[in-house]
């Protein structure tokens, strides 16, 4: 017999696939495992961290890059004193905590601004060597540490000149809340900054260990440090559980600074840095399975299955290797009992037929090819029976999937996990609006180093530099006072012809087309009516929300049309009509939601100073408490794996089984009755190595053993006419 094929196959690994499915439910669903801290909370910290490693990450990056491109630009223009470049600077840019010029020949410091700049460290003897320039962390006297920028200024006929910034190491615009801490933490495990709730009796000592502990994680691979096919962040991130005093545990999250994809490298990623959070939260027992149920769902799943699998073997199994049997006793001859006709279905139809070739060969009937015999009822056949089984396991399978161990309305939503996704929506919120006074202030810097007289073709040159510098813009261009496009770079833009410069720092345009243009205007020294346009791309925008764990996020404007968003949406499309409300209150919030679905929303306007405040704009999220690792969903995910593994082992058995067995053995009972009524011509073919084609080859020499028979009769026939 084939080993893949035939009756039995199919039915021995039901029932190992039942019995392993019982043995899987009654652990599953019955272990009793109390859950102090879902790990929604822990997964929350972890996404936390990551958020402010993507802050801080972009806020390094961006200050490198500005301070260079703001030298750069100096250096292309006409000599400038040192006063001048950091007049216009600190102008621009409000990011330093402190900026200095230096001549690097002699080392005299020729203008400073903001806190004093540690200029001894800066070693200008090594300035022209290959990493002479890099960013550099210095830790002061008073034991804070800074990241000291470094870019040429360079004109001819005179010396070079050093242009210093020194920016703090504090993770910018995370809202942290009341409770919780960040630090940013050193390849060593040394906390170099911190901010938040660390005046709590043993804050401080927590937040080292967990320091400690990131640093030691950190040295990790990204890809061996996270589960084969997980994704997500780029770098290597966590959750920590600390001591507990009371009914207060410590957990906390680490993230090292990455890259936006994986793989590459910035100027902020070289520097070994990692971002810690910690959070007291309380711990509420909550049972995550109920041993009862396991049991009593195990103990039904072998009353239906072992049913089921009783069913096809008497009904099935049995009668077809009997019929087997059978029809190797007649091609043998042996002829003189009666064949056993089982009860149901095509086994009896064949049993008959059987029974009928028994008759013929042993010359007690011959077949009439004008009068077929009757044949049995077709009342109940194969394919009913295996139904019957398939029926019998969707009453267990179906309720598991669809009906049991639902959370009601009333499901619990843990505090902490209210309060993150308030606080990282409001993160969320921050990065985009700092993002947009980037952008803005990257305009100024051009428009201000450009000046009334600059050509079109040195426009067109500084403002393809800079968009290839920031890919945030879609489309860069000078406007003359006419409204006359005078340079421009990317992508053609979105502008009127002969509409002025507008006076609004920021603004959306775009209403009733494909998406909206953001456009932001920076005034052009030197020329009366003249500007720096750049219009933003908004799938940059959009960039900016895709975080995980949030779920649906978007930008909307004060009339509760969507600007951006992480995920599909029609530009200026009205806000689901579930978070009017929590918009209307223009404050930052968080609520569940509960109704016919328990969702987690949460609102953040863009607070803050900046070119951005006139948008008047909100970030919205919301998402499904179904999809937060809480107890009560997590039992309920198990309850419906449990019930799509039997659906599944129901499908594929059975579905075999109809393929193997109850589709040729419908074809075998047609041929069986066709040849006891007369079919001496049709020769029988067996299409596959099991029991129904040992049957059909039975059939076959059968039909050559009545063909002979006929044979003899004809020939006795002929010698009797004869004579």
């Amino acid at each position: 017999m084939s080993l893949i094929g035939g009756i039995r196959p199919p039915i021995a690994i039901l029932s190992v696939l039942l019995l392993s499915l019982a043995g899987i439910t009654a652990l599953t669903l019955g272990k009793a495992e109390n859950v102090l801290i879902p790990k929604a909370v822990l997964t929350s910290q972890q996404h936390f961290a990551e958020d402010g490693a993507v802050a801080l990450r972009a806020s390094l990056d961006e200050s490198v890059t500005d301070l260079t491109r703001t030298a750069l630009l100096f250096s292309e223009g006409k000599p400038v004193s040192a006063d001048a470049v950091l007049d216009k600077t600190s102008s621009v840019y409000q990011k330093w905590s402190g900026t200095a010029v230096i001549e690097i020949k002699s080392g005299k410091l020729l203008a400073a601004r903001g806190e004093t700049v540690p200029l001894t460290v800066i070693d200008r003897t090594k300035l022209s060597g290959e990493d002479g320039l890099a960013p550099r962390l210095v830790r002061l006297r008073n034991g804070q540490t800074r990241l000291l920028a470094l870019a040429l200024l360079s004109w001819e006929g005179r010396p070079q000149q050093l242009l210093i910034a020194s920016s703090n190491l504090k993770v910018p615009g995370v809202r942290l809340g009341s409770g919780r801490a960040i630090g940013v933490v050193d390849s060593t495990g040394t906390i170099l900054s911190s901010d938040g709730a660390l005046d709590a009796e043993g804050a401080q000592h927590q937040l080292k260990t967990f320091a400690t502990t990131a640093a030691k994680k950190a040295r990790q691979n990204p890809l061996s440090a996270k589960e084969p096919g997980s994704g997500g962040y780029a770098g290597v991130s966590g959750a920590l559980t600390g001591g507990a005093t009371g009914d207060r545990r410590t957990v906390g999250g680490y993230a090292s600074l990455a890259a936006a994809q994986p793989g590459d490298s910035t100027v902020a990623t070289g520097l070994g840095l990692s971002v810690v959070t910690q959070v007291g939260v309380t711990e509420r027992a909550s049972q995550l399975a109920r041993p009862a149920f396991g049991l009593a769902a195990a103990g039904a799943l072998l009353a239906i299955g072992g049913l089921a699998i009783a069913l096809l073997l008497g009904t099935v199994q049995r009668p077809l290797i009997r019929l087997f049997l059978e029809s190797r006793r007649l091609t043998r001859g042996d002829l003189a009992r009666p064949v056993t006709v089982p009860r149901f279905g095509e086994a009896a139809r064949i049993g008959r037929a059987l029974e009928r070739l028994r008759r013929q060969l042993s010359e007690e009937d011959r077949p009439d090819d004008t009068a077929p015999a009757a044949r049995g009822g077709r009342r109940l056949g194969t394919r009913a029976l295996v139904a019957v089984c398939a029926a019998l396991l969707l009453t267990w399978s179906v309720p598991l999937t669809l009906l049991l161990n639902r959370p009601d309305s009333s499901v619990h939503i843990p505090a902490q996990v209210v309060s993150d996704q308030e606080a990282r929506t409001a993160t969320i919120s921050d990065r985009v609006r700092r993002a947009l006074n980037e952008g803005h202030a990257d305009l100024s810097a051009v428009a201000a180093l450009i000046g009334g007289r600059t050509s079109a073709h040195d426009m067109t040159a500084v403002l393809e530099r800079t968009i290839e510098e920031h890919p945030r813009y879609e489309s860069v261009y000078v406007l003359g006072p006419d409204g006359e496009v005078l340079a421009r770079a990317g992508h053609k833009p979105h502008h009127a012809t002969g509409e002025r410069p507008s006076d609004q720092s920021l603004e959306v345009s775009g209403h009733g087309g494909k998406k909206p243009v953001i456009r932001a205007t920076a005034p052009l020294q030197g020329q009366a009516g003249a500007a720096v346009v750049g219009e933003f791309d908004i799938d940059f925008v959009n960039a900016l929300l895709r975080r995980p764990g949030l779920g649906e996020l978007r930008v909307v404007d004060s009339k509760g049309q969507v600007i951006a968003g992480n995920s599909g949406y029609r530009a200026f499309q009205k806000m689901p009509g579930h978070l009017t409300p929590l918009v209307d209150g223009k404050a930052i919030r968080a609520e569940v939601q509960r109704g016919d679905e328990v969702r987690v929303e949460a609102v953040a306007p863009m607070l803050g100073g900046g070119a951005a405040k006139t948008l008047d704009w909100s970030v919205v999220s919301w998402q499904p408490a179904s999809r937060l690792e809480i107890p009560a969903y997590t039992l309920q995910n198990r309850t419906v794996l449990v019930g799509m593994l039997g659906l599944t082992a129901a499908a594929a058995c059975l579905g075999w089984l109809h393929i193997v067995v109850v589709r040729p053995l419908r074809a075998l009972a047609d041929q069986a009755e066709a040849l006891a009524d007369g079919d001496r011509r049709t020769v029988l073919f067996p299409r596959h190595h099991d029991e129904v084609g040992a049957v059909v080859r039975s059939l076959e020499l059968i039909r050559q053993q009545l063909q002979g028979q006929q044979r003899g009769r004809d020939g006795a026939r002929s010698l009797a006419g004869r004579n």
